[in-house]
């Protein structure tokens, strides 16, 4: 296994951009999380376009593409956090020049949509950071805050899920890949498509019906993806829907079924994904899994 490039730890003193390559921003939160960087110790500089809008988005794709090439290029910024998620990533991924990242990298923050860009750092070789965003930290608990602010300055991931009877005993090394289901699913066939075999795998997602979480789950088994993995990690399947006649099982009854062949350890329940335990975790770093009928612990083993 190749050996992922890891950004430097970021320090006092160090610059963070903030842009959205997504949906437009609450300047009220903003606010907020820019005074808690601030309180690390960091200074935040604001995409040019970072208050743009442009209908549901961040300004146009050319004006969200050039915030992104602005924070990618910048040699005085250190990491880059993506103020939330929603969707336009996609939209803008070709107008957007990565290759300055492998002599100079730096990390990219965030979840959900921002799920695009982990793929895409992780076809690079380039470990990103799998976190909650600036538009939720008012409402993350103490937890998820502290894990962002460890991972960044240390480098240090360690996440505990409780018992579940859902879970698949055992335990297993390798990469952390993944992030948002729907958007995995969505990159299927594209040159952002993860390659899974031996690796970690984390999927969480929010507000789909369980008829989709089905078939994206159908999607994953029949690529391969969930085929020679090393673990696969569960996090929060959010406000869930169902239709009228009920499809029957519950979203983790459905990823049970769709893993039952397969003796991997899984666990269910760990703290990340669309909750506000939003816990942090490196992804392309490699980890230790370890799954017991009294829970699971995932620590970084580098």
């Amino acid at each position: 296994m190749t050996k992922p490039i890891i950004p430097p730890v970021l320090k006092s003193g160090d610059r963070v951009a903030i842009i959205s390559t997504a949906r437009s921003i609450d300047t009220e939160k903003l606010s907020f999380a820019v005074q808690l960087m601030e309180n690390w110790g960091l200074t935040c500089i604001e995409g040019p376009n970072l208050r743009k809008v442009f209908n549901q988005f961040a300004g146009t794709d050319v004006e969200r593409a050039a915030d992104l090439q602005w924070a990618i290029a910048n040699e005085n910024v250190q990491g880059i956090i993506c103020f939330r998620g929603g969707y336009g990533t996609i939209q803008i991924m070709d107008k957007v020049n990565f290759k300055p990242l492998l002599s100079n990298p730096k990390w990219v923050c965030g979840y959900s949509d921002i799920t695009v860009l982990h793929n895409k750092m992780h076809s690079m070789g380039i470990a990103s950071l799998h976190s909650t965003m600036p538009i939720n930290f008012g409402d993350n608990t103490s937890e998820a805050i502290s894990t962002l602010f460890n991972a960044l300055f240390k480098k240090q991931v360690k996440l505990i899920s409780p018992a579940s009877t859902f879970n698949k005993s055992g335990e297993c090394n390798g990469q952390a890949v993944g992030g948002n289901l729907s958007i995995l699913c969505s990159l299927s066939g594209t040159n952002m498509d993860l390659e899974t075999k031996g690796k970690i795998l984390f999927l969480e997602d929010l507000d789909e019906y369980l008829y989709h979480i089905d078939r994206m789950m159908h999607n994953l088994k029949k690529s391969g993806k969930l085929h020679g993995l090393a673990g696969l990690v569960v996090g929060g399947m959010t406000d869930m829907n169902d239709n009228e006649i009920s499809f029957g099982k519950t979203a983790y009854e459905i990823i049970q079924a769709a893993t039952a062949e397969f003796s991997y350890p899984i666990c269910y329940d760990l703290p990340f994904g669309h909750i506000h335990d939003n816990q942090s975790v490196i992804l392309g770093m490699n980890y230790t899994l370890s799954v017991t009928p009294s829970g699971g612990v995932l620590r970084n083993s580098e």
